[in-house]
């Protein structure tokens, strides 16, 4: 699972990862929105090791000569944390810190857009122990790459966002911005409303402009968001030996309940059940551009629903349609009233839902008393801080509370 601060970390990890990954914002591809320092991620490594679960470092930018010089010092650092692995993309640090850290290691990143079993045999032959594939490749190739590089683990993603670009190589962002993706700058520009126009010679070059929704306008590079949940038992059959979910930038909402559905997903995989579709339902709670299973399930067109196989999402460019909206993650409970720090409006009368660590049915009831400073409040709004609200069943620190609603557009958080 993603962990974009040490909260989402722990999150992660309560809610059913096996493993997080993180990194500096200098050599990670998550500039922005990143709060790790270097003390920061001690503290990550110390708090998974204890747990017994694993923790990787992204090391996957592709810097320019500029950030070449303060390299082995941050990676002399990181390497003295003893990480799970690094996850990284550009051939130079791999080259680099094969020859620092040789300890540690080394997991080819998506971004190097690993796409058959030649360049998994190189990666291999350079010292690397895990490959994730790129977002490109379907379930068909992944076994066949399995059956040609038996030795070498395998991961993909299987759940998040999804870049126009190939596996995220993308230059709109530092064309329009000058925020280099490559660098974790990106400004999501594939996700913005385009005007369209073509000319005719024959019409005297008269512009024509293409419009994809009449009242929405044009979005021709935005994708639908990966959910391949339900594909986990041929995912695992075709020899993936890790999956992975998008989501650095994501709330803690995010974290939690796409950990929780996964980690249910797996469970029920290992010990022989059904895949249970209300999961599906599940991950609706979130926000998304719709969902759709990328291209893991090119060649299973019969095996997958139709509006699943479209990857544009001509609708909009940022995220909505979910169920319900986070309210806000516990921080005390009590017998009495429980505090949490509130991330969106929450009012008397509206149904709560409330999910907890290590448990996956989760719990509902309608509001009666919401607090603030002490003075009892009919409306509580994002952005005041801790507040308190009567909870009619026990629950512990972490728990996730959220408004249950219709499906609206809402822009995610």
């Amino acid at each position: 699972m993603p962990a974009g601060n040490l909260e989402k970390l722990e999150l992660a990890y309560l809610y059913g990862a096996d493993a997080t990954y993180c990194g500096v914002p200098r050599y990670s591809l998550r500039a922005r929105e990143n709060e790790f320092t270097l003390e920061h991620l001690k503290t990550a490594v110390d708090y998974a090791h204890t747990r017994e679960k694993k923790i990787y470092f992204t090391i996957n930018a592709f810097p320019r000569n500029s950030k070449l010089g303060s390299y082995p010092k941050y990676l002399k650092e990181m390497a003295s944390l003893k990480p799970d692995g690094f996850i990284m993309a550009d051939p130079g640090l791999i080259y680099m810190t094969r020859e620092i850290a040789p300890e540690i290691d080394i997991h080819i990143s998506v971004q190097a857009n690993t796409m058959n079993y030649a360049a998994v045999k190189f990666w291999k032959s350079i010292g690397a122990t895990r490959v994730i594939l790129s977002r490109e490749v379907s379930i068909g190739e992944i076994k066949e790459i399995r059956d040609q590089v038996p030795d070498m683990e395998l991961e993909v993603f299987v759940h998040g966002a999804v870049c126009i670009a190939h596996s995220g190589r993308c230059l709109m962002s530092n064309y329009f911005t000058h925020r280099d993706a490559n660098q974790g700058a990106c400004n999501n520009a594939c996700r913005d409303q385009y005007k369209i126009f073509v000319t005719n010679p024959r019409q005297n070059d008269e512009p024509m402009e293409i419009i994809e929704s009449e009242e929405e306008g044009t979005f021709l590079m935005n994708s639908k968001d990966m959910r391949a949940i339900q594909y986990l038992k041929e995912i695992r059959d075709a020899g993936v030996d890790s999956i992975k979910v998008e989501g650095r930038t994501k709330n803690e909402y995010y974290v939690a309940l796409v950990a929780r559905s996964y980690r249910k997903a797996l469970d029920d995989l290992q010990a022989g059940r059904e895949f249970n579709s209300d999961l599906l339902t599940e991950l609706d709670k979130v926000a998304s551009r719709r969902y759709f299973s990328g291209f893991l399930t090119r060649g299973m067109e019969d095996q997958v629903p139709e509006d699943e196989q479209e990857f544009q999402n001509y609708e909009v460019g940022h995220s909505y349609l979910q169920s319900q909206m986070f309210a806000g993650n516990v921080k005390s409970a009590s017998e009495g009233l429980t505090t949490f720090e509130i991330k969106n409006k929450i009012q008397v009368g509206d149904s709560v839902e409330v999910f907890q660590p290590g448990e996956f049915e989760s719990q509902s009831f309608v509001v009666e008393e919401l607090y603030f400073r002490g003075n009892r409040k009919d409306v509580l709004s994002g952005g005041m801080g801790d507040v308190q609200i009567k909870i009619p069943f026990p629950v512990v620190n972490h728990s996730i509370l959220s408004v249950v609603r219709q499906p609206e557009r809402i822009k995610a958080k």
